[in-house]
């Protein structure tokens, strides 16, 4: 019974695709209106950015649940399974918890005539939202969904915004060019709180500064307020507001990850100085532990297999970045599903050539690219691709393919790691 409630649930929420991406924020505060504005119980860390804002997000949640905080994390999309979305000091909704919800949810909105369309982000934001106050939370840790001034997560006055970095992606619904996605990132700067960002660009920061100073808000940025040096092999040391850390050890792969862990523990200073004490130990272990899926995520070991949600230009970078620096191996089989609403060129450019071999796949997902449009796309580099559209079938060719001494790289989209990590994992592990 709880299993068909859920599913329920589920194909109702998924029902809500149809009406696409809606931006504003009319209807999600109708939403929370009708659900009695659990938002304003709520003392929220509102973070977004281009990439990383969800691996920054899971660093900060681990650091405040080590100092004895009672945490809930909002984060999207999902890899295998919806409760992944919403979590409590790192335990997801229960299923019976989601039908629960969702129904009652229902009942309010439709009670207080709010009509269709809303979209299924709107919805699940306000039920995180409202799952986390009547989790009676300490903090609420919300990852941005797209954007920032119009996404459904910007109802929250947070404690503190982060922004992790600005580079071009969803430019049809952000802008096309840099200023103009900052611009929108920028929006979730609110009065008087304070930002730690991760941007580098000089416009970037420029623009972040003067709204900062005109909301009042303290701004805080890396390689000024806070700085890291990497020690090499996951270690770093970290020279911050107050605190100075060394050879912090961290446990997620990737050399942009410990640009993140820097900005999180930035951000755990400047909560510190809020009235939310963070001790040294914490921030120690909680990188230390830190549990972030489907990012540079080993899941074999001979042979190598990673995978890595690698979605836009600048993940395909740091992932092209990783596999050079990072790994050793003879030969590199590269699997891509890519969504086709994608700068799939520049998706490719990047990892392509440094493939032996590659395996053109799709996750099933309505917005996959056909992977022979992927082949069109790889140009000289298409002689040394196949087409696989099953993505078991796919997997299963490049893990025969493979030996004890090659790497076969998982990447592409979150979709396309979420249906491979189903396949790793097929119990659901962490």
């Amino acid at each position: 019974m709880e299993q068909k409630a859920y599913q329920a649930s589920l194909d109702y929420l998924y029902g809500l695709d149809k009406f696409g991406m809606i931006f504003g924020l009319a209807q999600v505060e109708r939403i929370l209106e009708a659900v009695g504005n659990p938002q304003r119980e709520i003392q929220a860390i509102h973070i977004g950015g281009t990439n990383g804002k969800g691996s920054t997000a899971a660093m900060m949640a681990s650091i405040v649940e080590k100092e004895g905080y009672r945490v809930g994390l909002y984060t999207s999309p999902h890899l295998v399974r919806f409760t992944e979305r919403i979590k409590v000091n790192g335990k997801e909704i229960e299923k019976e918890e989601v039908a629960v919800l969702a129904g009652w949810m229902r009942q309010r909105i439709e009670a207080s005539g709010i009509t269709l369309p809303f979209t299924f982000f709107d919805f699940t934001t306000a039920m995180a939202l409202l799952y986390f106050k009547q989790a009676v939370v300490d903090l609420a840790i919300l990852e941005v969904g797209l954007g920032g001034r119009l996404d459904s997560t910007n109802v929250v006055d947070p404690l503190l915004s982060i922004i992790t970095n600005i580079s071009k992606d969803h430019e049809e619904y952000l802008g096309r060019t840099i200023l103009k996605i900052a611009g929108e990132k920028a929006g979730i700067i609110k009065k008087g709180r304070p930002l730690i960002t991760s941007a580098t660009q000089p416009r970037v920061l420029q623009l972040f500064s003067k709204i900062c100073q005109d909301k009042g808000s303290p701004y805080f940025r890396l390689d000024k307020q806070f700085r890291y040096v990497s020690m090499g092999d996951r270690n770093f040391n970290y020279e911050g507001l107050h605190r100075k850390l060394w050879d912090i050890h961290l446990n997620l792969m990737g050399f942009h990850q410990i640009i993140n862990a820097t900005t999180a523990l930035a951000a755990t200073e400047v909560l510190d100085e809020l009235g939310y004490p963070v001790s040294i130990d914490a921030m120690v272990e909680g990188l230390r532990e830190v549990k972030w899926p489907g990012r540079l995520e080993r899941v074999c070991s001979s042979p190598q297999v990673v995978l890595d949600g690698a979605h836009n230009p600048a993940g395909a970078l740091v992932l092209k970045q990783s596999l050079e620096k990072e790994f050793k191996y003879h030969h590199l089989i590269l699997l891509m599903g890519v969504m086709k609403d994608k700068d799939i060129k520049s998706i490719l450019h990047h990892l392509a050539p440094l493939a032996d071999h590659i395996i053109l796949t799709k996750p099933h997902i309505e917005r996959a690219a056909p992977p022979a449009l992927l082949k069109a796309a790889l140009g000289q580099n298409g002689k040394k691709a196949m087409v696989i559209e099953d993505m078991k079938e796919a997997i299963e060719k490049g893990f025969s393919m493979a030996r004890k001494e090659d790497l076969l790289c998982i990447t592409g989209s979150l979709y396309t790691v979420g249906e491979a990590r189903a396949y790793f994992y097929p119990e659901g592990g962490t």
